[in-house]
């Protein structure tokens, strides 16, 4: 991988890890476009700079993270079905990272529904501030359907806050305190099997993984900042008409036979 390369993986993933597009999703086309999505360092890269995106999360809203321990507990309650899914079925989910057309198949439905969900969760129903635990566990259960390629982290958390009347900010912003143990246990995982299945961390390995984190932790912080207030005032549809897009022409290129490594 080139500095190049896992500079734009970076940016991709700074860009999409918050918003409802599917971070993954997008780096694996970006990976597949630039040839390189087969490589098991690419896998990793994309996987582990995910850290650098969730440490913007802790910046931005530090002092939430030093309330209380209540703040903690409901986060992990949250974090468990997700973990326990990923320990069962890891291999299966590695299998779909490597599917461009399951990530094609995962935006145009998501997207679809994306179209709709402003009239399912109208904005004047949803008026809960506050997550409790039977809610934070509710939607740690939405979490584990996003470990589909293409279905996006942050669109099943925030759909899960929503099915609880939670606000569209509250929701949101409960997404991004999810994203810390979930992206820093997916990282720390995938980085421990790379290097057990034999992977290596050369000066040039370690150069793309410390940059691609520096650049997702700057991209991120200013993708956040303006998520919360785009969503707040406008809602979901451009991302539904967003990931309809994306999907047609992905699947459209799939099924034509057209090698993704070479567009």
């Amino acid at each position: 991988m080139s500095i190049f390369e896992s500079i734009v993986l970076a940016i991709i993933e700074g860009i999409t890890e918050f918003l409802p597009i599917s971070s993954t999703g997008h780096m694996i086309i970006g990976s597949s476009v630039m040839g390189i999505a087969d490589d098991p360092f690419t896998k990793m890269f994309t996987v582990s700079i995910q850290f650098g995106a969730i440490l913007s999360v802790v910046v931005l809203y530090w002092k939430r993270f030093f309330q209380s321990l209540d703040f903690y507990y409901k986060i992990l309650v949250a974090f468990i079905p997700a973990a326990i899914a990923g320990l069962l079925f890891k291999d299966k989910i590695d299998a779909l990272l490597e599917r461009v057309d399951v990530v094609g198949f995962t935006l145009l439905l998501g997207g679809i529904f994306f179209l709709v969900m402003d009239k399912i969760f109208k904005p004047e129903q949803q008026t809960e501030e506050k997550v409790t635990y039977p809610k934070a566990l509710k939607i740690g259960c939405f979490q584990v359907i996003s470990m589909i390629p293409g279905v996006s982290r942050s669109a099943a958390t925030i759909i899960g806050g929503l099915s609880q009347k939670l606000t569209r900010k509250a929701a949101a912003e409960f997404s991004f305190f999810l994203a810390v143990p979930t992206m820093f246990a997916a990282t720390a995982l995938t980085i421990f099997k790379f290097y057990w299945d034999g992977g290596s961390f050369g000066k040039e390995e370690l150069t793309a993984l410390a940059l691609g984190n520096v650049v997702a932790f700057v991209v991120a912080m200013l993708a956040i900042k303006s998520f919360i207030t785009f969503l707040t005032r406008h809602g979901f549809a451009i991302f539904g008409y967003y990931r309809i897009i994306v999907g047609i022409i992905i699947l459209v290129l799939y099924y034509l036979g057209v090698d993704l490594s070479i567009v």
